[in-house]
Formats: C-alpha cells, sequence, structure tokens
C-alpha cells in the first residue's frame, strides 16, 4: 500500500497500521475470543481504550468539561470520543465524525426457565436471537456467557450486575444421524427452531439441579440472590488464521466484531494524531442490531444522539450549537459485506464482485436500506485513498432483497451526512465467519483517516 497524493504525517502512519497486517490481525483475533457476548465486546473495547489513556464516565454523572478523551457504556454498547485536540476556545458546534458499529451477533439465547427433561437428557431451552444459520449451531462445543442481576444492597436500588463466562464445553446441539432422516441428502436439513435446537448438557430422567442453581454457582451468589440474568451460547473454538498462506481468518461473531475493533484502533490512531483537526471523532458501538435496533440502548435509541448533545452542552454551547454540528457531522456506519462466495457466485450482482483482502467495501442500495449517497460515499472514497487502501463496491442483485444497518437509522436520528461501508466476509451469521487478514488492517487504516481526515 503506496502513498496517496499529498500524504500527510498522519497518513503515513495510518499506511504503516496497514502494513502490520499480523499485529492487527493478532489483536483482532484476541479481541473476538475475549468477547463472546455484547457485554463483554464493550469491556474488552473499553479496556483497550482505557489502557491508552481514555477516562470512562458513567451516565448518571455530569459530563466532562475539560478537553479529553472519554469512554460511556450502557449495558452492550459503548461511545468513545476525544475533545483533546481541541482549543480550550473551541468551537461548541464543532461537528463530528463518527464510526458505528454493533457488537451483537446471532446465537442461542437462554429462555427464563430453560429446565426440562426428555428420553433420559438434561435439555436447556433457548430462544434464536437474530437472523442466525441454524445449522451451523449443531454438532458444536458451546459455552455460556453474558450477564447477570444480583441482590447487592450497595448497588443503586439493590441490584448489581457482573458479567461471567464458561468457556467449559458444558453444551451441545446433537444433529440427526442420516439413518434416521434420509431424505436430508435429498431435500436438505429441516429444523424446527422449537424442537430441535435446544441443547443438552447432561444425563436425568428429571430435573434435579437448575440453571439457575448452576448459574448462581457460577457467579458466586446464593441462589436466592440471582435475580435476572442474560445467558447466551458461544462457540469455543478460537479464533485463528487459516488458509494455505494464513491470508484468511475464521472466527465467531467476525460480524461485527472486526468492525467494532477496527472502529476502536482508529480512534486511538486519531486520537494519537498531534495535528488540529476540525472535528470531534466518535465511535458508537451499539447492541440489538441484529434484532432491529429498538431497545435503550441500539441504534434506534437516544444514546448516540443525547451524548452527542451533552459533549456540545459541556463545551458551554447551546442547542443551536448541537444542530449546527449535527449538520456539519458525517457517519460511517460499518457492518460486515458479502464478498462473492465462489460457490454461489450467481447470488452475487455481476458487476459489483467483491474480492476478500480487497479493501474495504462501500454499500450502496437506492431503497435506503444503506444510507450511502454520494456524498457519503465521496467522504469514504477520500479516506481510503488518504490511506493509501483500494475500495469496493457492493450492491445487492436486483432480485434479491438486501440487509440493512445501523446507518439508517443514525442517520435518521441525527440528519447527519451518513455512509454504509464493510468489510468482505464469508458466511455471515454463522457460527464461524472467514474475513481476509490484509483486510482488517486496510479496515482500520482506512476508519482512521475517515476520524481523522487530512487537511491539506
Amino acid at each position: 500500500m503506496s502513498d496517496a497524493p499529498g500524504s500527510t504525517p498522519a497518513a503515513q502512519r495510518i499506511e504503516e497500521l496497514a502494513s502490520h497486517v499480523t499485529e492487527v490481525a493478532d489483536g483482532l483475533c484476541r479481541y473476538l475470543d475475549a468477547s463472546p457476548s455484547p457485554f463483554h465486546a464493550v469491556d474488552s473495547a473499553a479496556r483497550l481504550l482505557t489502557a491508552q489513556g481514555f477516562t470512562e464516565v458513567a451516565e448518571t454523572h455530569p459530563t466532562p468539561t475539560a478537553p479529553g478523551s472519554y469512554v460511556v457504556r450502557r449495558g452492550g454498547s459503548l461511545i468513545a470520543w476525544s475533545t483533546a485536540h481541541l482549543d480550550e476556545g473551541a468551537a461548541a458546534h464543532t461537528p463530528y465524525r463518527v464510526v458505528g458499529a454493533h457488537t451483537d451477533s446471532p446465537n442461542l439465547r437462554v429462555k427464563p426457565h430453560p429446565d426440562w427433561a426428555r428420553a433420559g437428557w438434561q435439555m436447556l431451552g433457548v430462544e434464536i436471537y437474530g437472523g442466525a444459520l441454524t445449522n451451523s449451531w449443531l454438532d458444536r462445543d458451546l459455552g455460556l456467557s453474558g450477564r447477570v442481576a444480583v441482590r447487592d444492597a450497595s448497588a443503586p436500588g439493590g441490584v448489581g450486575q457482573r458479567l461471567w463466562r464458561c468457556d467449559d464445553p458444558i453444551l451441545r446441539v446433537s444433529q440427526l444421524a442420516i439413518h434416521l432422516d434420509r431424505t436430508v441428502r435429498s431435500e436438505g436439513l429441516q429444523l424446527n427452531d422449537q424442537q430441535h435446537l435446544a441443547p443438552h448438557w447432561g444425563l436425568g430422567a428429571g430435573v434435579d439441579r437448575t440453571f439457575r442453581d448452576w448459574l448462581a454457582e457460577q457467579v458466586q451468589v446464593a441462589p436466592h440472590d440471582l435475580l435476572a440474568f442474560d445467558a447466551m451460547t458461544h462457540d469455543l473454538t478460537p479464533a485463528r488464521r487459516i488458509g494455505r498462506d494464513g491470508e484468511l481468518l475464521a472466527s465467531a461473531r467476525l460480524d461485527n466484531l472486526a468492525t467494532s475493533y477496527a472502529g476502536v484502533l482508529a480512534l486511538l490512531h486519531a486520537v494519537a494524531e498531534p495535528a488540529q483537526q476540525p472535528w470531534v471523532p466518535v465511535i458508537a458501538l451499539f447492541d440489538h442490531e441484529e434484532v432491529g435496533s429498538t431497545s435503550e440502548r441500539g441504534a434506534q435509541s437516544t444514546f448516540l444522539p443525547a451524548w452527542l448533545e451533552r459533549i456540545v452542552l459541556a463545551a458551554g454551547g447551546t442547542r443551536e450549537d448541537y444542530w449546527r454540528a449535527l449538520a456539519g457531522t458525517v457517519i460511517a456506519s460499518g457492518d460486515m459485506a458479502h464478498a462473492t462466495h465462489p460457490n454461489y457466485a450467481e447470488r452475487h450482482e455481476p458487476q459489483h464482485q467483491i474480492r476478500m483482502n480487497g479493501g474495504p467495501v462501500l454499500k450502496v442500495n437506492n431503497n435506503l436500506r444503506y444510507a450511502t449517497d454520494s456524498l457519503g460515499a465521496a467522504t469514504f472514497q477520500m479516506a481510503c485513498e488518504q490511506a493509501g487502501v483500494p475500495m469496493q463496491t457492493f450492491v445487492t442483485r436486483t432480485d434479491l432483497p438486501c440487509g440493512s444497518t445501523v446507518g439508517p437509522m443514525t442517520s435518521a436520528l441525527t440528519g447527519a451526512t451518513t455512509v454504509d461501508f464493510g468489510a468482505p466476509v464469508l458466511s455471515m451469521h454463522s457460527t464461524r465467519e472467514i474475513c481476509g487478514t490484509l483486510d482488517q488492517a486496510g479496515y482500520a487504516a482506512a476508519l482512521a483517516a475517515f476520524l481523522a481526515p487530512a487537511t491539506t
């Protein structure tokens, strides 16, 4: 990857990041393995940011007024920003550059009363979260992770929260042997979500030890002090580089933790750049994208708009300044993009083939399933040029429905110019997805250039 015309020291540092393919890929693997749930993904991101000088703030506390770098979380969502590069007298209506992504992935989530037994097996009741490729959850060693609410007299309202994870292979959804269903080869696998996807985790004719009892032991509280839980399954195979030359990376949750990690790296590099930037760099990692984003911490919530306004007000601005800031803001909505599948090439738009390790992907849909318009597209193209990375463009086939992202909803909530983009991936929504290792370095480099664009 060579210097773009008019390269600046910032662009040279961004390009240096892009050349560190192994470093970025290994860092992504560590992030993926540390983040089996959205709550863990946010915790991992916050740790990366605070290790580099970001200060974590609580939503119930006043917004910091001093220039600096800050991070705030709300459950499985996170917003981080930096005003450290701005002078004390900087305009309160300084616009934002925002990278958006999401922390949740399709999986199997434990029901509130999950315990039952059948044919001598101890079973757990689960609900499918998001558009999972359910066949990919069969015959895998599965762990559990999430968040619990516990009785805690020292916490607000007497309710405390704890993250937990169990990486022991305690769950499995076993597939029916072909001898008992000969039609599977001719008619394909037919799964009933209620009947065929319940994992087993022990033997016994009745329920003698409930999930709640087991979970209370995991978090070391008495069963009556375990008030509620958000519990979900995760594949135990670690993230790793694969392929003949190691040019691919396989993992669970690449959609969309690869973008979350690239956004964190981009923000850290934008903050490390000492040059004055007439923008406030922000990353927003949302939960619940896979189920529509309508929640207190999803992209359709007030989480992002409220914090963008709080930043303006903390700088001494008014609501007028807030709307002025939004008018100059650009949002880059990141989600993984479909690489052209070699076994199903006919399912892709012929004039918009997406190559693995071919660079970040601009996502376009004229029916606004993606928020990209010409201004947003041009902004992202210039970021790729500054970073010295190639850019690809994705359009779905006209005769196929198009997925969506957090882009359209954040665009509607803020009125900001928005562009949708991604990195190429295969097996999207499978338990195990693959992406290109080179793409991850280029992805982070392009986002760093977007958050800190060259001003000359």
